[in-house]
């Protein structure tokens, strides 16, 4: 996978090794030898990734990355940065900067293109959710967020089998309001998870007695952790187990003896980041119902229903589908007398009508105007007319009062179709019921009528 990542550093033999190391496994190098520049390309150039070194003139690595997190045009890229100082303080800056990750000179290899590799996935991964939401926003489909969320209220599952440990680390998310849980081992995990949605898994490869490497493997498989954070707790000596956790798709790690504070500031990079995607997909969530859905009544919208209805037939051959087409009597006449707000409202009973009538797995769409379209699949033809009879029924009951004391009738026209088990195309069904349709109109309206032969 190649990627595009930024170098900033003012030694040129530093930039020259990295980049040395980094061309070597084809990635894009730029390089920018203080932080303002660093911040212009970042703005320009839009790297995967930025290693950045801490100790530079006129502005240190620890204001860049700053600058760089507050920046919504960068905030989404990730920031690793490189120091000869390795004391724990300065790591903690870093991170409490809003760095991804700290490494200290000299850069051993593997942890580096380790570091480098899972960023990189992350961020592209970032930036299909951002791609997509900034679409809808283009549509107007969504507004602009504010900043990502406190992370008080975010959940923590901890596996760890040490009682002093796991206490050590619940403690210290609990300071920024985090709801920690423990797990014991690997099995309560997985049920756990099962059962409640995490923001963040600390699991401790130092566990005795099973391989938490299996635990991470099976998170990263499943469905409902696979894009939870995960952080690795372990002992130093345990460098080849961390990278293989990374290659298995952990997040971040930290080596005990645990340093409460460090491990609150990688905490909340992780959660933050999660928070981030999570608004990201539902942002497009929003976007998607918003195309689909009708603003009036809430149903399904008339792209969406002939995209399902096809996706149905092809699916489901063999298998019966009906199909029935629903149309308010006089419409007209209700907008002329009472207005459009009152023929909004009498809009908006019918489709609750037709929702709360029909079953959880048939689709209401309002199709266009006062018509609307009823999908019911594994519907043969004595129950299609039994489920339109049922909804004209529950039509005409309604309480319709256009205006205060006055109480006008609500009645629907329904033309009925369906699939013989085995066939079916869209536009033959929807003509079909359509023409029946028109045939309930022409008999007297209030009624409903079969599709012919």
């Amino acid at each position: 996978m190649t990627a595009r990542i930024l170098i900033v550093d003012d030694v040129p033999a530093n930039t020259r090794l990295l980049e040395a190391k980094l061309s070597a496994e084809y990635y894009q190098i730029a390089t920018a030898r203080d932080g303002f520049e660093a911040i212009t390309k970042s703005r320009a150039w839009q790297p995967d990734l930025i290693l950045l070194d801490v100790m530079m003139p006129g502005m240190d690595g620890y204001e860049c990355c700053r600058l760089l997190k507050d920046d919504p045009v960068t905030l989404h890229i990730p920031v690793v940065m490189v120091t000869a100082l390795g004391e724990p303080g300065e790591r903690l800056r870093g991170l409490e900067a809003g760095a991804d990750d700290f490494l200290t000179k000299p850069v051993e290899y593997d942890t580096l293109m380790t570091r480098v590799r899972s960023l990189v996935r992350l961020k592209r991964l970032l930036d299909e959710w951002r791609a997509r939401g900034d679409t809808a926003r283009a549509l107007g489909l969504t507004s602009d967020h504010a900043t990502i969320p406190s992370i008080a209220g975010a959940r923590a599952l901890i596996v760890d089998d040490w009682e002093q440990t796991g206490q050590t680390i619940q403690d210290a998310l609990a300071e920024d309001g985090v709801i920690p849980a423990l797990a014991r081992n690997g099995a309560d995990a997985i049920t756990m998870t099962n059962a409640v949605t995490f923001d963040l898994i600390v699991v401790n490869l130092t566990m005795a007695g099973e391989d938490p490497l299996k635990l991470v493997s099976a998170l990263r498989a499943a469905d409902a952790t696979h894009e939870t954070p995960l952080l690795l707790v372990a002992e130093a000596v345990e460098k080849d187990r961390i990278l293989r956790g990374f290659e298995l798709g952990a997040n971040d790690w930290l080596v005990q003896p645990i340093d409460r504070n460090e491990l609150r500031a990688r905490a909340r990079n992780q959660i933050r980041r999660k928070f981030y995607q999570d608004r990201l997909r539902s942002d497009l969530g929003t976007a998607l119902e918003m195309v689909l859905t009708d603003p009036l009544t809430g149903l399904y919208n008339k792209r969406y229903l002939e995209r399902h209805l096809g996706g149905l037939i092809e699916s489901g051959k063999g298998r019966h589908l009906a199909l029935l087409m629903v149309d308010v009597d006089h419409f007209k006449a209700v907008n002329d007398a009472y207005g459009h707000a009152a023929g909004d409202r009498a809009l908006r009973l019918i489709a609750d009508s037709l929702r709360l009538n029909t079953r959880v797995f048939d689709s209401v769409a309002r199709y266009g105007g006062e018509e609307f379209v009823v999908v019911m699949p594994g519907t043969g033809p004595e129950e299609a007319t039994a489920a339109a009879e049922r909804l004209r029924s529950a039509v005409e009951s309604i309480d319709f009062f256009p205006s205060q004391g006055t109480r006008a009738p609500l009645t629907v026209s329904v033309g009925v179709a369906f699939t013989p088990a085995g066939t079916g195309v869209p536009d033959a069904l929807f003509h079909a019921a359509d023409a029946a349709l028109y045939r309930a109109k022409r008999n007297g309206r209030n009624r409903i009528e079969i599709a012919q032969g």
